[in-house]
């Protein structure tokens, strides 16, 4: 086996942390995916991986390596694409990452659209709440909510959207609506999403008043958060976008509107220069145009 198939499986086997799964995703044998690793370990003087009966995880040096080896095979990627025109032709396998809300309600309908559109490409799409490493994990578009650090990335801004408290109808024909974020101490909250939760909840424009709430009912989830909230037991606090359907229907009200932090911008960000193949370009044109469409993120 030669060295770039080597660094192949290496990245394919720290991905799954699986030699099994590993060798799948390159089509290979376990046991030539277990061959390559230790022959580039012997290679390298250096154990890249910690292996137990279980589980395969990355050594420090393994953590490092993956990061450099990932940039190698981009840039690799990248040469090959120039000279067989794929530089000019959408084509290959399209990572993005993106928020899990806004990828189930916004990214996957558009995707299916792009990819009906561009069959040479195949997309693979990480729905997750963190800030993805697009050059050390490897992929091409993330989404951003919120101010975006300097960086040499790329963005392209598609909208923006509030942070809304709401409840429904039957919820405020009980209990009232809060006229006030001091009110909100008089009313059921659900709160929902990092853990611990945030339950430091900041108002105004520039977002220098700040109240404590405390929530009779925490969940991990924000789905959950939401359907309690559409059933009338409390109110939640949430990004606009995910609520979207819900506040045009009427099943969810907002409240203290006047009293909002100022909104959050979204971007399309990606890595620019040669790293920007014709795949990711054509998704960028694609899909900041429709996304401006949708009326919630403005």
């Amino acid at each position: 086996m030669d060295r770039l198939q080597a660094l192949n499986v290496f990245v394919a086997v720290a991905e799954a942390e699986s030699f099994a799964k590993g060798a799948r995703a390159t089509g290979l044998s376990a046991p030539s995916a277990t061959r390559a690793i230790n022959t580039l370990e012997t290679a390298l003087g250096a154990r890249l991986f910690t292996r137990s009966t279980r589980r395969v995880r990355l050594t420090d040096i393994g953590r490092t390596y993956l990061g450099e080896v990932r940039e190698i095979l981009a840039h690799l990627q990248a040469a090959d694409d120039t000279a067989s025109g794929a530089a000019n032709t959408p084509v290959g396998q399209l990572r993005l990452t993106c928020p899990q809300e806004f990828g189930r309600i916004h990214i996957a309908p558009l995707l299916t659209e792009f990819l009906d559109e561009y069959p040479r490409v195949r997309a693979d799409v990480l729905m997750v709440d963190r800030i993805v490493n697009l050059v050390e994990e490897g992929f091409d578009i993330a989404v951003r909510i919120g101010h975006l650090p300097s960086s040499e990335l790329s963005a392209v801004r598609i909208g923006q959207v509030r942070r809304v408290i709401c409840g429904s109808p039957d919820y405020f024909a009980m209990r009232g609506r809060p006229q006030t974020p001091g009110d909100l101490a008089a009313h059921r909250v659900v709160s929902s999403g990092s853990t611990p939760p945030l339950n430091e909840w900041r108002f105004g424009v520039d977002g220098a008043q700040s109240l404590r709430v405390n929530p009779q009912l925490t969940v991990s989830s924000l789905a959950a958060a939401i359907d309690i909230a559409r059933r009338g037991w409390g109110l939640c606090r949430v990004l606009s976008y995910q609520v979207g359907l819900d506040l045009e229907s009427g099943t969810l009200q907002t409240v203290l509107e006047d009293h909002e932090p100022a909104p959050l911008p979204i971007h399309l960000v990606h890595v620019e220069g040669r790293r920007a193949a014709a795949k990711v370009r054509a998704f960028i044109d694609f899909a900041a145009p429709r996304l401006r469409q949708v009326g919630i993120l403005h």
